[in-house]
């Protein structure tokens, strides 16, 4: 693939991790493991992340995410992780992310792109599937922010580019 289009891929995905990262950062304590909350703060970023990182991996053969973490989240029928992870576990899972996805991004040639993508569920090219990855990761930010906002805080700020 062209340099520059990996480069202004990665400038707009690093900025939705940067954006992540920064909600996870500005989320007081008592937000963060709030499990009366629907839906609860910290389990939105470990969607967010798990998804990230699976995703980016462009199949599920051979995917594991890094230790605590597990492969529940791929159960149908909703499980969530026995605890709450910790905001400095989802920062270190986030840095994971970070970095695959800009390995990823460096790495990706117009042939890979084209690639039908390696989930059942998502029946499009590896190409497309980043891009879908970048939505839900900016979904999710959004989400995050809300949550923020209703519960008083004043979310971070937009970050244009990586």
């Amino acid at each position: 693939m062209e340099a520059n289009w990996n480069s202004i891929l990665w400038h707009q995905f690093g900025a939705a991790i940067d954006m992540l990262g920064n909600a996870i950062k500005a989320c007081p304590d008592e937000l963060w493991g709030d499990r009366s909350r629907q839906p609860e703060y910290w389990y939105s970023v470990y969607h967010t992340l798990f998804f990230l990182d699976c995703y980016l991996s462009g199949t599920l053969e051979g995917f594991a995410p890094p230790a605590p973490f597990n492969l529940d989240e791929l159960d149908p029928a909703g499980i969530l992780p026995k605890r709450v992870h910790s905001k400095e576990e989802m920062l270190d899972y986030l840095a994971h992310g970070r970095h695959k996805c800009r390995a990823t991004l460096e790495a990706l040639t117009e042939e890979r792109a084209r690639q039908r993508s390696g989930f059942e569920w998502q029946d499009f090219s590896y190409g497309e599937l980043l891009v879908d990855n970048l939505r839900h990761v900016q979904h999710h930010v959004a989400q995050l922010n809300l949550l923020l906002r209703q519960a008083g805080v004043t979310p971070p700020r937009w970050v244009a580019s990586a």
